[in-house]
């Protein structure tokens, strides 16, 4: 039992009527209440949210900023009934129902098999090289206002594929031996010929610009506060750097036709880190089509 536990008891106790805790603020959650969503809960300043599952099983715990904010992702996967509560027990438990996902599976025919896996020794090197700069970005914290100020499009163009759907690649290589790979694509996709502008869909910190990784192409992450990191992929162009501080709609380069990729589009995804853990193993990505549809805190 906590101290403000016995503080209520005792006051009770005596026929005093409970003070409200100056830090105490009810658990309000706004967002997408979706599987692959974005929550922003308000609760009280430096305190800690544990955001658990229908069966009470912890899922991750969130800090609560100074301004009263914690934005919390939520899994491809995640349980469609989850319970908020306040790690201190200062505010009541609040429970949020999820939209289940229904995401479809897809094959993918006539690939090189060069772009499905890595195959030849060089090709590894340049993946594993390509790997290590990956999480070396995500590893890297700053800054920004989330997704307070909302999300733009980062470039005009019909959606081709969307967040979620699994997919199998299916490719015959050079020496015409078939190979084949099944992944989830975790990222929102903009059929868009090469060389079409691609801005920032809001503000933050480049934290990777790169014109060559294997599997993505031409490559630029970009840090918007909060752990929410936006991820481009097969650009033709990359016209940012490492430690540039971009306003939404700043041009970051031009999409491409490079890396893995069956024609020119722009893959755009979204991954939310937990700041409160260290272990990067634990964070995922969310749908980037739902924060297009988030309204800007006022």
């Amino acid at each position: 039992m906590i101290l403000r536990d016995w503080l209520l008891i005792g006051l009770t106790w005596f026929g005093l009527p409970a003070p409200m805790a100056a830090n105490e603020v009810e658990i309000v959650c706004s967002g997408q209440a979706v599987q692959g969503g974005l929550l922003i809960c308000e609760a009280s300043p430096g305190t800690t949210l544990v955001v658990s599952g229908a069966k009470g099983e912890a899922l991750r715990e969130v800090a609560v900023a100074e301004d009263g904010l914690a934005t919390i992702g939520l899994r491809r996967t995640e349980a469609l009934d989850l319970l908020i509560t306040d790690k201190e027990g200062w505010s009541e438990p609040v429970t949020i129902p999820l939209q289940k996902r229904d995401d479809p599976f897809r094959t993918i025919k006539g690939l090189d098999c060069d772009k499905v896996d890595a195959r030849t020794p060089e090709q590894k090197a340049h993946a594993g090289r390509s790997w290590v700069k990956k999480q070396d970005a995500f590893g890297t914290f700053h800054d920004g206002p989330g997704a307070r100020t909302g999300f733009i499009r980062p470039s005009i163009g019909p959606a081709s594929s969307p967040f979620g759907p699994a997919r199998k690649y299916i490719g015959v290589g050079k020496d015409g031996e078939p190979c084949e790979s099944t992944s989830v694509h975790r990222g929102y996709d903009i059929a868009i010929p090469i060389g079409t502008d691609i801005v920032a869909p809001a503000a933050g910190t480049v934290t990777l610009g790169d014109p060559d990784l294997y599997y993505e192409g031409g490559t630029v992450f970009l840090d918007h506060g909060d752990g929410l990191v936006s991820v481009f992929l097969h650009m033709s162009d990359v016209d940012v750097a490492v430690g540039d501080v971009v306003a939404a709609g700043d041009r970051l380069g031009a999409s491409g036709n490079t890396g893995r990729t069956t024609g020119p589009h722009l893959h755009w995804a979204v991954k939310w880190r937990n700041s409160t853990s260290e272990d990067r193993g634990k964070d995922f990505y969310i749908d980037p089509a739902l924060l297009l549809e988030l309204d800007p805190l006022q």
